[in-house]
């Protein structure tokens, strides 16, 4: 969900005077029992847990989106969210009642009574803006997620149980805060069929941190993404390879981001005198996006190679820049080796190179013309910032040690993941 141009979210705290009836009743402080015992989490020194493994789903093109089945509560039927690296909060589309949402209301989740977080939980304070806190310590904690270029959701933060299987075959349902999201926005014509969002970032309310601080998980994970379509995703350090990993330190610069940095690009193995770049790693972004001087320098370079091959200028809605040859092309291996590789290479980690060939920032479209999976970020508003997205990301593990704080990859099959 909310794949392209999409950056991380900024949460501030947003309290509402009017809700409706339904709302009240089920999260006003009131209603909150005081001395109810709490369900009892688990921990690692039971025995509990170790990694846990997520099929992946979708595609860069056309579907532009990776997605995740997961089950939340009591409903039987599970919730599809979109794999996201660049945001924190894992939230669903909320019946209390829903203002734009796109599911069906038998479809949306409904929150259980007396489940509402308070603003003094720590996940709350974490989600909000410095120097806002709230009013009240009792209160409900609401969050509004605002993305790039298609909207924002609204809702209030809740627990509730995950049943989740892990790969050393034992079976929990912790009860891990989300987002009730009863007010969407969209600024596409097109909205999302996913229901929500899980969101897998470096915050206190992100799915790994809340499995890490109950003691079930390592605070790492990876992703493998799949060219053909699908993959695998896991939370835990068992799927980590013990040698072969690329690693590259995080960046501390960019606050809930995986970010690592400075790099250098080269094009066609040759420096293209861009450098100092950080580069934001987010699954929630189909394409790359390199800042305006990088994005001119390497378009520039892709247009001047390009030079005497049976390549033409195409108009297609899919991508800004695209080309079209003789005949329609059918995928990249018809066109890639027209095509010079790009390489990042972090210079902090001795020069440790991310590789990416023409499989890595191509695309082939429905019409046949070959498309630059390269965007501009500036012009999006994104700034300085640089992000790595899924197609570049695709056949490659990619892994985000939050202990070590480092980040690392390398070529993988990944149709099947392999235990360590």
């Amino acid at each position: 969900m909310y794949k392209e141009l999409r950056t991380s979210f900024a949460v501030v705290a947003l309290f509402l005077m009017v809700f409706s009836a339904t709302f009240q009743g089920c999260f006003s402080a009131a209603n909150q029992p005081q001395n109810k015992k709490k369900p009892t989490q688990p921990t690692a020194s039971r025995g509990l847990g170790s990694s846990v493994i997520f099929p992946v789903h979708g595609n860069v093109y056309p579907d532009g989106i990776y997605t995740v089945s997961l089950k939340i509560g009591s409903r039987k039927k599970p919730y599809v969210l979109d794999v996201d690296t660049g945001s924190d909060l894992t939230w669903v589309q909320c019946d209390l009642p829903c203002t734009g949402c796109t599911k069906d209301r038998a479809s949306l989740y409904k929150p259980n009574k007396n489940s509402a977080v308070r603003c003094n939980d720590p996940i709350c304070v974490a989600l909000h803006s410095p120097g806002k806190p709230c009013k009240n310590p009792d209160e409900q904690c609401d969050y509004e997620i605002e993305y790039a270029d298609h909207g924002s959701s609204l809702g209030v933060l809740v627990k509730d149980s995950f049943p989740l299987q892990f790969i050393n075959g034992s079976h929990f349902a912790p009860f891990l805060a989300l987002g009730c999201g009863y007010n969407q926005q969209f600024s596409r014509t097109n909205p999302p069929s996913t229901d929500g969002v899980l969101g897998l970032g470096t915050g206190k309310a992100s799915i790994v941190s809340q499995l890490h601080d109950l003691g079930l998980i390592r605070n790492v994970l990876g992703h493998c993404l799949s060219r053909k379509g699908g993959g695998f995703l896991f939370l835990g350090a068992d799927l980590v390879p013990p040698s072969g990993i690329n690693w590259a330190p995080m960046s501390n610069s960019l606050e809930k981001h995986y970010s690592s940095g400075p790099a250098e690009l080269l094009f066609d193995g040759k420096s293209t005198g861009v450098k100092g770049l950080s580069m934001v790693f987010d699954s929630g972004s189909s394409y790359t996006y390199f800042s305006s001087q990088a994005y001119q320098t390497t378009l520039s370079l892709v247009r001047k190679s390009l030079t005497g091959k049976p390549l033409k200028d195409a108009v297609d809605n899919s991508l800004p820049v695209c080309w079209k040859g003789a005949k329609p092309f059918r995928s990249v291996s018809d066109v890639k080796d027209y095509f010079k590789p790009l390489v990042l290479s972090f210079t902090k980690a001795g020069s440790v190179q991310l590789q990416l060939p023409p499989e890595a920032y191509l695309i082939v479209t429905k019409h046949g013309n070959v498309c630059l999976g390269i965007l501009n970020g500036t012009e999006v508003g994104l700034g300085n910032s640089n992000i790595i997205g899924d197609i570049s990301m695709q056949d490659k593990l990619v892994i985000y040690d939050n202990e070590k704080q480092q980040i690392g990859w390398a070529p993988a099959n990944c149709d099947r993941p392999q235990k360590s």
